[in-house]
């Protein structure tokens, strides 16, 4: 099964290299387009003692905030099986637009909708603007993954309190998670919510662990669907997706620490959660 990744580089050196990265990584590159006038964003992450990160952009603008709606391979998100997307590219124009565009074309194809929104507040205006884009497409999704500091940020209240984690909750979503980092996640849909505990490692780097985590989940999603409404499988689902995410956070770098299936199965086989 192979991903497709949509987004636009600039065509310099850190472009090509970051679309050749995608394509060793088995990743269908079709998707990704070079911007012969503007450069690739870059990310700067530094890390603190206990593996969490602080992160500093380089764009303003960047190609990725340049890509427009008429630019889109349509034909290839409707072939897809779930559509995946943050919400970084809300913050300007023409991107917004692009990634709207690019939403409605899954959503009217039948493709499930999976948002996860990454918050990166330097990016936005404000505080406020980052609250308001990230929640003017909520409820186009299908299913949603948040950390527990999002659910902060987004409701204002307290992660921990289940109202505050609820009142993101609306009618047609299939699915909200909630990830507690080392402590696991949390699950709710329309008929049953629950927790799945986490793995106990030697943390190094946090970086991409979110990514480990929903990837795994989507995989699993795009194979059988019918986890959203069989608790046991879902369980079982996020008990994998929990171990990817443990896993990722053992070595620096984020596409470098993505675990395979066997070394996930191998922390679970040892039940150190």
């Amino acid at each position: 099964m192979m991903g497709s990744f949509f987004l636009q580089f600039g065509d310099d050196e850190f472009g090509h290299m970051l679309v050749e990265i995608l394509k060793q990584n088995g990743v269908n590159a079709e998707g990704c387009l070079f911007d012969q006038h503007a450069r690739t964003a870059l990310a700067f992450v530094t890390l603190k003692a206990n593996g969490e990160r602080e992160f500093m952009f380089y764009r303003n603008p960047s190609a990725d905030m340049l890509l427009t709606e008429a630019e889109l391979n349509l034909d290839l998100i409707r072939r897809a099986r779930i559509f995946h997307y943050g919400s970084i590219s809300l913050i300007t124009e023409p991107c917004r637009s692009a990634h709207v565009a690019a939403m409605r074309a899954a959503k009217s194809a039948g493709i499930l909708c999976s948002y996860d929104p990454n918050v990166r507040l330097p990016l936005w205006p404000s505080a406020q603007a980052a609250r308001d884009g990230i929640m003017s497409i909520w409820k186009e999704a299908d299913f949603i993954k948040v950390s527990d500091d999002e659910v902060a940020f987004l409701t204002q209240g307290d992660a921990n309190d289940e109202k505050n984690v609820l009142s993101l909750w609306f009618e047609g979503l299939k699915l909200l998670i909630v990830t507690d980092g080392e402590k696991g996640c949390r699950y709710f849909t329309k008929d049953f919510k629950g927790s799945v505990p986490g793995y106990s490692v030697n943390t190094v780097d946090t970086t991409g662990a979110g990514d480990a985590f929903v990837g795994s989940l989507l995989v699993n999603v795009s194979k059988d669907d019918s986890i959203f409404y069989n608790e046991a499988k879902l369980r079982e689902v996020l008990q994998f997706s929990n171990a990817c995410g443990a896993i990722c956070t053992t070595k620096k770098g984020a596409i470098p620490a993505l675990p395979t299936t066997a070394t996930a199965l191998e922390l679970i086989s040892m039940g150190s959660n």
